[in-house]
This record gives C-alpha cells, sequence and structure tokens, in this order.
C-alpha cells in the first residue's frame, strides 16, 4: 500500500493532521500512521535528537527515498508528528472539559492535570518538544506552544467554574504546575508527589 491514496483512507484524521492547509491533496495511508505512530514512540522515549532519519527508516522498514518523498525533511516529519500528538490529546481534553456529563469541574481538573503528567502518557512528546527543538526545529516547536495555550483556554474555562474571579494567570499556574510535576517525576528518587501537589493548589485556589 502506498503510503497515500487519493481520498479514501482516514479523511477526517488526515484533515486533523494538515489542517486542510499544508498538503490538502494528500490522504494519509495506514502504512504512513505506522510510520509516523512508531516514530512517535521513538521520540517520546529517545529524543528528538537521538533518532535521525537513519533510525526511523530502519525501524519502520521503509526506503529512505521514499521518508523523503512524502515527508521531505526530517523537521516536517516531527511538525507532522506533533500535529497528531497534539490532535489526539485535544480529543481527549475535550472528552473531559465538555463531554463528562454530571463531573464536577474540580474532578475535571484532577482528570486534566492526571492526563498530562503521565510520562507515558500524550503530553510528554509535546512536552519534551517545548525542551529540544526550540532552536533547531522551530516550525515543529510551535505545535508545542499552540497546544498550551489552547490548553490554558480549557484549563481556564474549568477553574472559573469554581471561583468567579479566576484569571488566566490561575490558570497558566495550573499549567506551571503540571509541567512541575513532570520534571519532578523525571528525577530520579523523588517520590510521586502528583495527588498532594494537586490538592495544595486547588485548596489555595478556594482560600484566596
Amino acid at each position: 500500500m502506498p503510503f497515500f491514496l487519493p481520498k479514501k483512507v482516514s479523511h477526517l484524521e488526515t484533515t486533523r493532521i494538515y489542517n486542510g492547509k499544508t498538503m490538502p491533496n494528500l490522504v494519509l495511508s495506514s502504512r504512513a500512521i505506522q510510520v509516523i505512530n512508531k516514530s512517535i514512540d521513538l521520540f517520546h522515549h529517545r529524543g528528538f535528537h537521538t533518532v535521525g532519519v537513519d533510525r526511523i527508516v530502519k525501524e519502520c522498514q521503509i526506503p529512505k527515498a521514499t521518508f523523503y518523498n512524502y515527508f521531505h525533511s526530517k523537521e516536517r516529519f516531527i511538525e507532522i508528528c506533533l500535529i497528531v500528538q497534539k490532535e489526539r490529546l485535544k480529543e481527549k481534553v475535550v472528552s473531559i472539559a465538555e463531554y463528562d456529563q454530571g463531573i464536577s469541574a474540580t474532578n475535571k481538573l484532577k482528570k486534566l492535570y492526571f492526563l498530562h503528567t503521565d510520562l507515558e502518557g500524550l503530553y510528554y512528546l509535546l512536552f519534551k518538544a517545548i525542551f529540544e527543538i526550540k532552536l533547531t526545529y522551530a516550525k515543529a516547536y510551535q505545535v508545542a506552544i499552540k497546544y498550551r495555550t489552547w490548553l490554558i483556554n480549557e484549563i481556564y474555562s474549568q477553574l472559573i467554574k469554581l471561583k468567579t474571579d479566576t484569571t488566566f494567570q490561575d490558570a497558566r499556574l495550573f499549567l506551571y504546575m503540571i509541567e512541575g510535576s513532570i520534571i519532578q517525576l523525571l528525577s530520579s528518587g523523588q517520590a510521586d508527589e502528583r495527588e498532594r501537589v494537586l490538592d495544595c493548589f486547588l485548596s489555595g485556589l478556594n482560600k484566596m
């Protein structure tokens, strides 16, 4: 099966990946999705700079010429991987924030917090990108930055249900707490303090 097929395979997912702008005449085949998924796993666990194109084509068992024919460059490929990851994560956030009926804003915030602080979860790749690729892959880096901006708005929409005078600074603090918890989890020998940190934040919010 070729990497891209004309308007047959996963049209909805492709629209999200390319946003109808960048490569509008291409539709990702299931094989291309497999390459992206495998590479996301490699970047997640090995880092963006450690994993080169040679490693990707070897692990995915595709010719290097095929990789460059469809993805053009490593930067463009990383950008696509991050867009795919971002859209998958946004679906989960929207599911929690908008479709979890009967769940309080407090519990939704807890779900969002643990979703984003899972080192094996979807956000970790975007988190790594913020620190690893700012200077080398600027366009791909912007995917992660735009997701953070979007997430702050989602967090704010839940915080304001708990505290009517909530500000976007409170939402930013919640995001900083998420990322601080990730760093804490990455520190060897450190206990998992996520529950305590979250409870302290929510308790402090109610007292403000």
